[in-house]
């Protein structure tokens, strides 16, 4: 019976959740399989994988053969490593301490490499953040200053208007006192004088 090591769907729409599986290669790909050996969750970053690294050895010595993505992620959590020194130990090229030795200097500097990125990760997105907030720091101090500049012109405009008011008011007051005052030089002078009654000529002798 050919047997897969093959990922198996589960999760919501979108946010898929994968079981790493040992499946007959005839079955359906989320049938029946004969063993779980793990589970992938890419909705992280880095992705978390849990995996069970000596069945999974057992299987892969077996003959069990891994899909693309399987290999992989079995790559990624050292698995074929181990295969490949246990192979040794038959050999007789390793001993078992050895390879545990090996394995476990492997998955510390694996660990480490993980870690950093993880801090990178979230150095990147702290960074991100504070431009970001940087960003709108400045946007909102240029609304406050538009919104100054705005109340500082309409200011300026209600104080142009009032001057003009108040030239036009005194425009309106010399216009009505000047005819006044011309018609007041034009009139004639009232005297107490009476003009002089003309005497008739002389009388021809």
């Amino acid at each position: 019976m050919p047997v897969k090591i093959r990922l198996q769907r589960h999760g919501k729409k979108g946010k898929p959740f994968f079981w790493i599986v040992a499946a007959d290669s005839r079955a359906k790909r989320d049938g029946r399989f004969l063993e779980k050996l793990g589970t992938y969750n890419p909705n992280t970053n880095p992705a978390t994988i849990d995996i069970n690294i000596d069945n999974s050895v057992q299987w892969l010595q077996n003959g069990a053969q891994p899909t693309d993505t399987a290999r992989a992620i079995l790559s990624y959590k050292g698995v074929l490593l181990k295969k490949h020194l246990v192979e040794g130990v038959k050999k007789g090229a390793l001993t078992q301490e050895q390879v545990e030795e090996k394995f476990a200097a492997w998955v510390t500097e694996k660990e480490q490499a993980v870690a950093n990125k993880k801090n990178k990760l979230a150095d990147d997105k702290a960074k991100a953040k504070a431009e970001a907030l940087k960003a709108e720091e400045a946007v909102n101090n240029a609304r406050i200053a538009a919104a100054e500049e705005a109340a500082a012109e309409a200011s300026a405009e209600e104080v142009v208007v009032e001057a003009t008011a108040e030239d036009v008011v005194e425009e309106t007051v010399e216009a009505t006192e000047a005819p006044t005052a011309e018609a007041t030089a034009d009139a004639p002078e009232a005297t107490s004088e009476t003009p002089e009654e003309s005497t008739p000529a002389d009388e021809k002798e």
